[in-house]
């Protein structure tokens, strides 16, 4: 397989057939590929001076040293344990390496240990000295290495590492983005370059988001609110790391339901139906939708008509079709309430869309044998590891929530040329997404991320499905959050109290000479605050566990809120400002002219910019589980370092006042990134 390439001039016609028909097989590429993941690893790759992320550095820096300390351990230990870790204790160090016990058993167990050169190595501690001994003094990264327990590899971060990426976030007004494959990217240049790094081209990765949700003809209540907040901080998240992102929400605008509600326009709203005045005036969708079900349940005639409307809607009716369409419209005028206020950008695409295009994909699935009848003549798609199929016809001929999802997956697979399609619902429509991902994966529209080719190779094809599933929001009573009067809370008057409270607070500051606004900044500022609680309170959890819905936590000026680090972050701005206004210094022109460099020779200092340094990492630990909640404990811990760094270093009026200034500017941009990414609006002074 490895070895010279035969001249086939020199072979017979019947010897050369067989080769070329050998080497073109499957089975020969196949084998080629193995043979290669035979082959020696490659060493490490050296540091690369361009990543912003501290576990990518330390881990490149301790990966070189144990391959040279100990060459064989590359083909001895799995990769993942030539990765170092933060540590939980920062008080032993910032990061550590992990991998000296497992090499001292695989050395012990392969004999290497016999050899004089390793003589003096008898345990793992041994090979966490022999290791460190490999890292040289003058490496940009670490220091401070130290052996701790059964041969943990303990390390700080250098302030010198650490300032060069400070600055280098001042220059380009950011935090630097973590380096990540499959999209399209600009590669950031060193911190100490002037250059602003070349782009490097790759295949832009669409990525379908489905979120919100709601149904035509309903208020948004609080049920909806999870999905919303989650949905859009994804979908920000997403596009800050480049991805082409389709915002979907897949709105409940078709089904039995609509046979009730026209009829009852019809009936309620006759002057619409005579064409005299134009959009019925439809100020509480819920009452309507619960006036038009009990007209239903009690009176057999209004039953019998409305699902005579539903056939003559689905059959095109053209009256129906303008009455659906009304529904439609008033209520996407109730949903953009929600919207405006919450700063949610997305793009309709309802059920309805999907109806032409289910007989084609349960005609896809008859004709690959995966259609099985049941009694009555449902057709049915079973999967793996569930009993209940997906059911894509109704024994009655009808379509359902399995036959819309299907289609809407294959359309957004084929058509939109999504890589990755995410869904945000409650947590009770786990089993139902899964069997969907399953039957896509069946069919063969999906394949996964290990899927290989006829090489062996993973496919550039692959896809990723995933669904995030949320909890209740709850009352103080442990139950759905509803009205006293057993209610569903409608969305609109929920974040309205949350801005209502917030004024009323920042009002009484302003009385007592603590607020540094003014009145027509008012409703602004508790607007972005008021909002920004109620969504970050949301997002700083697990999306998968419930929470009790609570104004006077999620807008307590103390602990992890949304308000706390708004304060923290106007506090910050205000330092910079009085700076500017009593001492002259503008940090704008400190970071044009380059004339001040970044110092962290205090404690607070050196630990506030690791924790600026943090960011890359955290960005790329929420890729993988999409998550917000991973900006929000980064944010936090900013916040908290940020704090003890003005509590313990003068800033105004210090030798070191511009360089601290820079900081607090440093600081800030980054924490407004974060803002940004959980869709909560900033505010520079309150």
């Amino acid at each position: 397989l490895h070895g010279p390439t035969i001249d086939d001039r020199f072979l017979s016609p019947a010897l050369r057939s067989y080769l070329q028909l050998a080497q073109t097989s499957p089975a020969y590429r196949r084998a080629r590929s193995l043979a290669a993941r035979l082959s020696p690893p490659p060493p490490p790759p050296p540091l690369d001076p361009t990543d912003p992320s501290l576990l990518h550095a330390t881990s490149s820096v301790f990966a070189t040293a144990i391959h040279a300390a100990f060459p064989a351990a590359l083909s001895l230990l799995d990769a993942k344990l030539f990765e170092s870790f933060k540590c939980k204790d920062i008080k032993h160090g910032d990061y550590q390496c992990n991998a000296a016990m497992p090499l001292f058993q695989k050395l012990k167990a392969s004999g290497a240990l016999d050899r004089p050169k390793y003589s003096d190595v008898k345990t793992p501690q041994d090979v966490a000295k022999k290791i460190i001994e490999a890292i040289p003094e003058d490496n940009p990264v670490v220091e401070g290495l130290t052996v701790n327990g059964p041969g943990f590899i303990m390390s700080r971060v250098k302030k010198e590492f650490l300032e060069t990426w400070v600055q280098d976030l001042l220059v380009r007004g950011a935090p630097c983005k973590p380096h990540l494959e499959g999209k399209t990217r600009r590669r950031s240049p060193p911190p100490s370059s002037s250059s602003q790094g070349e782009e490097t081209k790759e295949e832009v990765e669409v990525v379908v988001v489905d979120f919100s949700s709601p149904n035509i003809a309903k208020e948004m209540h609080v049920g909806h609110l999870r999905s919303t907040i989650i949905g859009e901080s994804v979908c920000r998240i997403l596009e800050y790391l480049d991805r082409k992102v389709l915002r979907v929400n897949h709105v409940g605008d078709w089904g039995t339901q609509f046979g009730m509600l026209i009829q009852y326009l019809k009936e309620e709203y006759p002057d619409f139906q005579n064409g005299d005045e134009g959009m019925p005036n439809i100020t509480d969708l819920t009452q309507f939708y619960k006036n038009a079900k009990q007209r239903f349940d009690e009176n057999p005639e209004f039953k019998k008509i409305s699902q005579l409307n539903v056939v003559k809607l689905q059959a095109g009716d053209p009256e129906c079709r303008r009455i659906w369409q009304v529904l439609c419209d008033v209520s996407r005028k109730e949903f953009e309430k929600v919207y405006d206020r919450l700063d949610i950008a997305v793009e309709e695409c309802g059920e309805s869309f999907y109806n032409d295009k289910i007989p084609p994909v349960i005609e896809e699935f008859e004709t690959k044998g995966l259609i099985r009848v049941e009694d009555g003549g449902a057709k049915c798609v079973f999967v793996d590891k569930y009993k209940v199929p997906l059911m894509l016809q109704k024994s009655d001929g009808g379509y359902g929530y399995d036959s819309t999802d299907m289609a809407a997956i294959k359309y957004r697979l084929e058509e939109l040329k999504a890589k990755h399609i995410v869904y945000i619902t409650d947590f009770t429509q786990g089993d139902h997404f899964q069997m969907v991902f399953a039957a896509a994966r069946k069919i063969g529209w999906v394949r996964d991320g290990d899927d290989e080719d006829d090489e062996g190779a993973i496919t550039a094809s692959s896809h990723r499905l995933d669904h995030i599933g949320f909890g209740t929001v709850q009352g103080e009573d442990g139950k759905r959050f509803k009205t006293r009067s057993g209610d569903t809370v409608r969305l609109v008057d929920l974040l309205d109290e949350a801005v209502s409270r917030m004024e009323t607070s920042l009002r009484e500051r302003m009385t007592e000479g603590k607020a540094n606004i003014s009145e027509e900044e008012l409703h602004a500022t508790a607007s972005a605050m008021g909002y920004g609680a109620v969504k970050y309170f949301d997002l700083r959890r697990n999306p998968t566990s419930n929470y009790i819905f609570s104004y006077d936590r999620m807008l307590d000026t103390k602990g992890n809120t949304a308000i706390y680090l708004l304060y923290a972050h106007a506090r910050l701005e205000s330092i910079i400002a009085k700076g500017k206004a009593d001492f002259n210094v503008d940090v704008d022109e400190l970071i044009s002219s380059k004339k001040t460099k970044v110092v962290l020779g205090h404690k607070s200092e050196r630990n506030l910019g690791l924790h600026l340094q943090f960011f890359a990492d955290c960005i790329e630990e929420t890729l993988k589980d999409l998550y917000p909640y991973h900006i929000c404990d980064f944010v936090y811990a900013l916040s908290n370092a940020a704090s003890e760094f003005v509590t313990q270093c003068k800033v105004l009026g210090s030798e070191e006042m511009e360089s601290r200034l820079l900081l607090c500017r440093a600081t800030t941009l980054t924490m407004r990134q974060c803002f940004h990414l959980l869709g909560i609006r900033h505010v520079m002074r309150i």
